[in-house]
């Protein structure tokens, strides 16, 4: 089975809430996160969240520890969200400076015991490939690798729900597959799908991967981006992905499981590239995963 099979893609709120019919872009039981976008109310991500569920596809907000200023705020979104239909959760940090109460990280949202008890069945937290300055500011991934174990133990003997970890994008697969084997080294045994941006212009792309502090693999879109004139075109995926593709069937112990989809072009060209992706994966990327593990 291809890695781009069974994907799962992003959505923001106002996306999801718009009247386009969800089941006409992408494949039957395409998990789609909602994307909790500071500001936001919670009602109008409950109301998106009810209305893919009710289109079918399991559908798995966001729950930012620093956007929640308290345990009653949280139990009062998980309990709205299961009542739309929601079951799983990412559960992230969020990317605000300074929290909004008693939270800070994900950790401690979990430790609340919330999911469990409200009924849902699937948690999702987050992996940095390429570190995260907000955890480790001094480089480095020592603390970011604790606090990811700390969360493998916990999907062990911490909760009855399934758990995952899903990346932050990169453009580069070295640096993925060699994190991914890390934690497998280290004693992690939680899934990775691999985050992934989809098809969008160039300078689309280095936008996002400026704001999102994505690190070495920048260079893969700066080398592209020294003919200015490429900047408006369009970069696909495929050399990335079906090198990491080409790495799990090498390796089929491998934790690495799927990908998850950043439709940073938009919902249905992120969709129609999985479709119809079947380039094999450049005798580059194979080089650079072979010398990472």
């Amino acid at each position: 089975m291809k890695i781009t099979e069974g994907f799962s893609i992003e959505a923001l709120p106002r996306t999801a809430a718009l009247e386009t019919d969800f089941r006409e872009l992408l494949p039957t039981g395409t998990r789609i996160y909602i994307a909790h976008v500071p500001g936001t109310p919670i009602a109008d991500m409950v109301a998106a969240a009810r209305r893919l569920c009710e289109q079918g596809f399991p559908v798995m907000p966001h729950i930012p520890a620093r956007l929640v200023d308290g345990r009653s705020t949280l139990e009062n979104w998980l309990g709205q969200y299961r009542e739309a239909g929601v079951e799983e959760a990412l559960v992230i940090g969020g990317d605000v400076a300074v929290p909004a109460g008693a939270y800070s990280s994900a950790v401690e949202i979990l430790k609340t015991g919330l999911f469990d008890r409200l009924g849902f069945t699937r948690l999702h937290v987050a992996g940095h490939p390429e570190g995260n300055r907000d955890i480790d500011p001094n480089g480095g991934t020592r603390r970011v690798d604790e606090t990811l174990l700390w969360k493998d133990r916990f999907a062990r003997d911490g909760t009855d729900c399934q758990m995952a970890v899903v990346t932050q994008f990169a453009f580069d697969p070295a640096p993925v597959v060699a994190w991914a084997r890390r934690l497998q080294n280290l004693g992690a045994t939680l899934p990775v799908h691999v985050g992934v941006a989809g098809p969008a212009k160039l300078r689309t792309l280095i936008h996002f991967a400026l704001s999102c502090g994505i690190g070495p693999s920048l260079s893969v879109l700066r080398k592209r981006a020294r003919d200015l004139t490429k900047l408006l075109q369009s970069y696909a995926p495929d050399d990335l992905v079906l090198a990491v593709d080409d790495f799990k069937r090498l390796h089929p112990d491998s934790n690495i499981e799927q990908i998850h989809l950043f439709p940073f072009g938009g919902i249905a060209a992120s969709a129609q590239w999985a479709a119809r992706a079947q380039l094999p994966a450049t005798s580059e990327h194979r080089d650079s995963i072979r010398s990472a593990v």
